[in-house]
């Protein structure tokens, strides 16, 4: 009987440890489930960020398209035009080298012919001014590297330093840019010029 009794007390015990080694079953907390709200709402905000940032996208593709539209029609002529002003620096060469004498004596058939060329360089400069183009009247003014090309000094103490004292070469704008600076002569030797505040460009 003992040992039948400590048989049977050892297969309670097996059991015991069986049972006590089963894991415990934790239950899952429930999954909430979304807010079809809150996703409409998420999905509302992006679609609107996207909007925007379209829309703005396209209001920068219309600004660039506007001003390459203006420049174009501004600057399109610019080649066309800086190639006629080698024609009429040619015609004004042409009244320049007519001495003085001869303009004097007044001859009939050269006094047609100068007004002639005369008339064809006012002609040209004012169909080129049509489109855009202005002269630089340099004269006077301070000096500006952007409008203007420094040929040579002229030693004068009676003007400020850098002042434009003569024009070798007409120079032209064609819109707000330089289609060819002037080329001048400065004085030297004056004094120097007051910064004012706000120079506007010679023109």
């Amino acid at each position: 009987m003992t040992d039948e009794t400590n048989k049977h007390g050892h297969e309670a015990a097996a059991t015991d440890e069986a049972v006590n080694d089963t894991p415990e079953v934790v239950e899952a907390a429930p999954v909430a489930e979304p807010d079809p709200l809150e996703l409409a709402r998420a999905e509302n905000n992006d679609l609107r960020d996207k909007y925007l940032r379209l829309a703005a996208e396209m209001d920068n593709l219309r600004r660039r398209t506007e001003r390459d539209v203006k420049d174009a029609k501004s600057y399109s002529v610019a080649g066309f035009a800086r190639d006629m002003l080698a024609v009429s620096d040619n015609l004004r060469r042409a009244l320049d080298a007519i001495p003085a004498e001869a303009k004097e004596a007044g001859e009939a058939g050269l006094t047609a012919l100068i007004e002639g060329v005369e008339m064809t360089e006012r002609a040209m400069l004012s169909a080129l001014e049509r489109h855009g183009v202005k002269k630089l009247e340099p004269e006077g003014q301070k000096f500006d590297p952007n409008f203007h090309q420094a040929m040579f000094e002229i030693p004068n103490a009676d003007v400020p330093n850098n002042t434009v004292l003569q024009v070798v070469q007409a120079g032209y704008t064609i819109g707000d840019r330089v289609l060819r600076p002037a080329m001048v002569g400065v004085s030297k030797g004056g004094p120097k010029a007051a910064a004012t505040e706000g120079d506007s460009p010679a023109a």
